[in-house]
């Protein structure tokens, strides 16, 4: 089956370069359950779905690579040498942090060009930049065959993150991207790096992902504040990571804490616990169960993490007092992007109708809508 975007993308390199491209396809992910629990060592419950990143690359002529962003008409050229992040860089870090990270494993990575597009939007919560990163070190570790394991090669996609990026992201983005499998969710362990594949069915719903549009600007810092929290309750603790705390200990402490400090290593715990009921749901054919969990995860994320906001909130209200909508949350690192709901299929239209008119009334501006379907990770393409 013909892919325009795969195409748009092959068609690109060539007309710029006059090569024949390697193509990689790399998937942006959805998160079924498990927020902000992977970068505590928790329990996530990503999959990769059939919107991504397409990138074509191919060695270099010359001692420069260029990076060509297709959707943004953007060009940038850099050297090799003594790669540092860019202030205001945008997608350039993401491009130019892969090769960076490559270099500090003491591995040369010689000159190329890449051409890359998308079909998911930047700020969606679908992780576009995850998916850039790896069809980053992906398309080089196959172009230069450098040896690196797809394991290695989503550490380097999360270092790129930290480091050029600026956001101290877990690697949950990175791994689904990478190791997605068609028609499955993956319960990853965030601390083993060990993923259970689960065969997706929701029978008579579907998932729906509806896009707020919007993307407030306090998310990198905020991100970064609630990890900081994060680690300063481990340190009380004595432990490692939140994954590794009950409500129990957490409880032990509180006096040391702040209300909001306590409230936000509580979610933790307690969403760590619903990823891991999610997949007793998913096991015993429970959707409705599974739903709850949903709206109980946003809950925790609004009330208790802050993390939504009043788009999102607006989206998962409704989501509640539909008939036709059995689960729903804001998913991602939060203060817009997308919510994820369970919806019957038979309603599908009826209910993209209803929230496309009242999300318009309520603030003067569109939402948009996503049918994903799960996909495999991180891969090469032909034409």
């Amino acid at each position: 089956m013909k892919n325009p975007l795969i195409e748009n993308i092959s068609k690109a390199f060539i007309d710029t370069f006059k090569q024949d491209p390697i193509l990689v396809f790399s998937p942006g992910r959805i998160n079924v359950i498990g927020e902000h629990t992977d970068y505590n060592d928790g329990f996530v419950f990503p999959a990769a779905i059939d919107q991504g990143i397409a990138a074509a690359i191919q060695k270099s002529e010359t001692n420069t690579c260029i990076a060509h962003a297709y959707d943004l008409n953007d060009s940038y050229e850099f050297s090799l040498d003594n790669i540092t992040p860019l202030q205001n860089g945008g997608w350039r870090n993401y491009v130019i942090g892969v090769v960076a990270e490559i270099q500090k494993k003491g591995i040369t990575v010689p000159a190329f060009n890449i051409v890359f597009g998308g079909n998911i939007p930047e700020g969606a919560g679908l992780s576009s930049s995850a998916a850039l990163e790896n069809s980053v070190v992906f398309g080089l570790n196959e172009l230069f065959k450098l040896g690196l394991t797809k394991s290695e090669m989503i550490l380097v996609s999360q270092q790129a993150e930290h480091n050029f990026a600026g956001v101290r992201c877990g690697i949950m983005d990175q791994y689904a991207s990478m190791f997605g499998q068609k028609d499955h969710a993956l319960l990853l362990d965030c601390r083993t790096q060990e993923a259970t594949p689960f065969f997706i069915d929701l029978h008579d719903y579907q998932l729906l992902l509806v896009n707020t549009n919007v993307k407030h600007d306090l998310s990198e810092a905020a991100y970064n504040d609630r990890r900081q929290v994060c680690e300063t309750v481990s340190k009380h603790l004595k432990i490692d990571a939140l994954r590794d705390a009950t409500e129990a200990d957490l409880l032990k402490i509180k006096s040391k804490l702040t209300e909001d400090d306590y409230q936000k290593a509580l979610y933790v715990i307690q969403e760590n616990n619903r990823a891991l009921e999610a997949v007793d749901a998913m096991k015993a054919n429970e959707l409705e169960r599974l739903g709850a969990l949903l709206f109980a995860s946003h809950d925790g994320l609004q009330n208790q993490y802050h993390v939504s906001c009043p788009e999102l909130d607006f989206l998962v209200d409704f989501a509640k007092n539909n008939e036709n909508i059995i689960g729903a949350r804001m998913m991602g690192g939060g203060f817009g992007g997308c919510t994820i709901n369970m919806v019957k299929k038979s309603a599908l239209e009826t209910v993209q109708k209803t929230i496309s008119k009242i999300y318009k009334e309520a603030f003067n501006k569109d939402c948009s809508f996503y049918n994903v379907n799960l996909s495999e990770g991180t891969h090469l393409v032909q034409i």
